[in-house]
C-alpha cells in the first residue's frame, strides 16, 4: 500500500509526486498512455513555456470562482517554479516574460521529472488505465482500479486532465471519476481555441496573418479586447489574440448568446488617419496582402476600378466606407474547433468543493485534485502549466501529510 497514489502523469501529476515523494511519502504515478508527459512534450509548440513573470498572475485565470487560485499561486508563484525546477538542474530563460528550459526543449523538462521521479523512488506505472476510483471503509484507504490491477493508498491525488487534446491523453475520464465521487463537474467547454465563422470571404483569406486589435462582443457589448497576430483560416481565425478570447466565446454561445469578433486591421491609426491615408495612397498592395485587397473592396462596396486621376481612386464616399471596413471587419462567431484542437478546457470539478489551501476534496478526506481538472483555465503565456505545477506541488505536498507550503 502506498501513502500516496497519483492518477495522471501529465505536468501536475508528474509535480504531484515529486512533491508528495520529497515530503517523505511513498508514491505509485499512474498513467494510462504508455509513457509520460505526452502533452507536455508538445506544449508551446515543444519550447514548454513553464511560467511567466509578466503581468498580474492572478488576472491571468478564470472559472466560476477565480479568488480559488490565489492562495496556491501566492504559495508557488512563478519565482517559486523555477527555483522547483532549477532544484533539478534546469535552466532557464526569459523570452517577453514567458520561462523556458535554457534548450527551448520540453523534453528536457520531461526528462528532468522523470529522474526527479526515479531518484525520489517514484513508482511510474504506465499503460494503466484507472477505471474506477472509491473509498474502502473498512480498510480506510482509496481503490484505484486499473484493467489489470486495484491499487491501494491511503491517500489518492485526481491530475487526469481535461478533455483538451485527447490524444495526448486527456479524454475526460478523470470527470467520470470525479463524479463518482461525488463531485459536480462544471460543463467543459473548448478553450484556447480556434473560432468558427458564419462569413464565407475568410476562405479568400486562409494563410494570412495580419496584426490586428481584436474585440470581443456578446449580444452586442463589446466586452473585452486583445491585441496580435492573426491567423485567417477557410472556417474562421486563429493563433494566440484568437485563443485569448476564445474562452469567452465558448461560454458565450453555451449561453446562447450571439457572439461576434471585430478585427481592426490597422490598430495604430485611428479611422480618421487611415481614411487620409488611402486617400494619399496610390495602392492599396503597399499596405495589405495581394489576396486581400478584393475581400477588402467588396465587403466595403468600393469599386476595384475606382475613379482615374484620383490618388488610391477612390471618392470620398468610397474611402471613407474603405477606412470603416479597414477598421471593424465584423465576424460573426458560430462555434470553437473541437476538444482535439484546444489547448485547454473551460469548466472541470467545481472549486467551491476543494479546499484552495490543500487542495483537498471537502466531500471525500483524502482526495486531492490538481491540474486541468479542475474549473480553473488561464491565459496563453505559461499560465496554465503555471497552474499545473502549483497545484500540482500544493496536492501532493498536502496528500503527503505536509498541510504547510
Amino acid at each position: 500500500m502506498a501513502d500516496v497514489i497519483v492518477i495522471g502523469a501529465g505536468a501536475a501529476g508528474m509535480a504531484a509526486a515529486v512533491g508528495a515523494a520529497r515530503a517523505g511519502a511513498e508514491v505509485i504515478l499512474l498513467e494510462g498512455r504508455e509513457k509520460p508527459a505526452k502533452k507536455l512534450l508538445v506544449t508551446g509548440n515543444g519550447k514548454c513555456n513553464l511560467t511567466n513573470v509578466s503581468g498580474n498572475l492572478l488576472e491571468m485565470y478564470r472559472g466560476t470562482y477565480p479568488e480559488f487560485v490565489r492562495p496556491i499561486l501566492e504559495n508557488w508563484g512563478p519565482g517559486e517554479i523555477i527555483s522547483f525546477f532549477g532544484s533539478m538542474g534546469l535552466l532557464t530563460r526569459e523570452k517577453r516574460g514567458g520561462i523556458y528550459p535554457y534548450s527551448e526543449q520540453a523534453a528536457a523538462v520531461a526528462d528532468i521529472l522523470a529522474a526527479e521521479l526515479k531518484r525520489l523512488k517514484v513508482k511510474v506505472k504506465c499503460s494503466q488505465k484507472v477505471t474506477g476510483l472509491e473509498f474502502d471503509r473498512e480498510k480506510k484507504m482509496w481503490l484505484v482500479h486499473t484493467d489489470g490491477w486495484t491499487y491501494e493508498g491511503k491517500n489518492a491525488v485526481l491530475c487526469a486532465g481535461s478533455k483538451a487534446a485527447p490524444a495526448t491523453g486527456s479524454d475526460g475520464s478523470g470527470y467520470v471519476l470525479a463524479s463518482s465521487c461525488g463531485h459536480t463537474v462544471i460543463k467543459p467547454l473548448p478553450a484556447l481555441v480556434p473560432l468558427k465563422v458564419k462569413e464565407s470571404f475568410v476562405k479568400n483569406l486562409s494563410g494570412i496573418r495580419s496584426t490586428v486589435r481584436l474585440s470581443f462582443c456578446a449580444q452586442g457589448y463589446r466586452e473585452r479586447t486583445e491585441s496580435g497576430e492573426l491567423q485567417w483560416t477557410d472556417y474562421g481565425i486563429s493563433g494566440i489574440v484568437v485563443f485569448q478570447l476564445s474562452r469567452f466565446a465558448s461560454e458565450a454561445l453555451e449561453q446562447g448568446k450571439a457572439v461576434s469578433i471585430h478585427v481592426d486591421l490597422m490598430p495604430e491609426y485611428s479611422c480618421e488617419q487611415v481614411d487620409e491615408i488611402l486617400r494619399k495612397s496610390s495602392s492599396l498592395e503597399g499596405i495589405f496582402p495581394k489576396k486581400m485587397i478584393p475581400v477588402l473592396l467588396k465587403e466595403a462596396q468600393v469599386s476595384p476600378g475606382g475613379i482615374p486621376g484620383i490618388p488610391g481612386g477612390w471618392s470620398g464616399e468610397e474611402a471613407a466606407r474603405l477606412s470603416s471596413k479597414i477598421k471593424d471587419i465584423s465576424l460573426t462567431v458560430t462555434g470553437t474547433k473541437s476538444f482535439e484542437a484546444a489547448q485547454v478546457c473551460l469548466g472541470g470539478v467545481d472549486t467551491s468543493e476543494v479546499d484552495a489551501a490543500t487542495m483537498e476534496s471537502r466531500l471525500c478526506p483524502g482526495l486531492y485534485f490538481a491540474g486541468e481538472i479542475l474549473d480553473v483555465d488561464g491565459a496563453c503565456g505559461g499560465y496554465n502549466l503555471q497552474w499545473a505545477w502549483a497545484s500540482g506541488l500544493t496536492a501532493g505536498r498536502a496528500a503527503a501529510g505536509k498541510r504547510s507550503i
